[in-house]
């Protein structure tokens, strides 16, 4: 029998960290589930949105439709994980309220009215089946860098590019004018392998819902069915925007307004408010 005490005694295990860790993990787990679990919580969900009904802006702020184009607010909102939590609602009311300030920063019309001008290439589509898709393309930014200058020039904001033609929106009815006879004026210089472009406009005033960078309404309607009312290059305008900007104005714009008369064989228009008075717009005679 050995004296040695150590000889026979048991090794006791090593301690690790192993247990500790483990620890940890679960108690970090449960924790966070208990996080996304309180997240979800319905009611908590709908207070939060309850709040955010009674901030400035958009409560609906964080959809597809209101996060669509430039801006700080819209893009950190595009970035944001979708889902239903109410972490999610708090950081989207933080966006809607800054998204706010910005707008009213920079500058939204104080009454809500805007006027909506719509435009469209005459004959187009015909003349680009014939010439194909390179000689289009040369002429559509022929185009845009003909006309958007004058419409820009003049407080419009370019919303969209439809094909041939362009959405544009302004805070002053007569500036809109203004910018599509200038528009139109620049636009006749152009010729492109035997086409000569010429424009149909149509113009609205009414307080469309802004929508991220886009609009909605049906002034926004209204507004594309006076530019379908311009046939062979005609401006056509509301009379909403015909009284906003009134006679005195359009004269001293050099222009004259005459009110458009449907054809007895045309189809009613749809989309438009059946006692919409419609105008048609054109350059004052020489020497009036």
């Amino acid at each position: 029998m050995s004296d040695d005490p150590e000889g026979d005694a048991t090794p006791e295990p090593a301690l690790t960290d192993s247990g500790t860790e483990g620890g940890y993990a679960k108690v970090t787990g449960s924790v966070a589930k208990w996080v996304r679990d309180a997240d979800r919580q319905p009611q908590l969900v709908d207070a939060v949105r309850r709040i955010r009904r009674s901030l400035p802006g958009d409560p609906a702020f964080g959809d597809p439709l209101s996060t669509a184009g430039p801006g700080g607010a819209r893009a950190a909102a595009r970035m944001i994980d979708t889902g239903s939590g109410a972490s999610r609602e708090v950081s989207m009311a933080a966006l809607q309220v800054l998204q706010a300030v910005l707008e009213k920063t920079w500058g939204s019309p104080a009454d809500g009215e805007v006027t909506i001008v719509f435009t469209d290439l005459v004959g187009f589509s015909s003349w680009s089946l014939q010439v194909g898709d390179g000689a289009t393309l040369s002429l559509l930014r022929e185009v845009a860098a003909t006309i958007e200058p004058p419409m820009i020039a003049r407080g419009g904001q370019v919303v969209k590019r439809l094909g041939d033609g362009l959405m544009v929106v302004f805070d002053h009815p007569d500036r809109a004018v203004e910018a599509v006879f200038a528009a139109r004026a620049a636009l006749a210089t152009l010729g492109h392998t035997g086409y000569r472009p010429r424009m149909r406009v149509g113009l609205h005033t009414g307080a469309p819902q802004p929508i991220g960078a886009d609009w909605f309404g049906v002034d926004v309607n209204v507004a594309a069915r006076m530019m379908e009312l311009g046939g062979n290059g005609n401006v056509v305008v509301s009379g909403n925007t015909h009284d906003a900007i009134g006679e005195e104005r359009l004269g001293e714009l050099g222009l004259v307004a005459r009110r458009y008369r449907r054809g007895l064989l045309a189809a009613p228009q749809r989309g438009v408010p059946e006692d919409l008075r419609v105008y048609v717009l054109r350059p004052a005679p020489a020497g009036r």
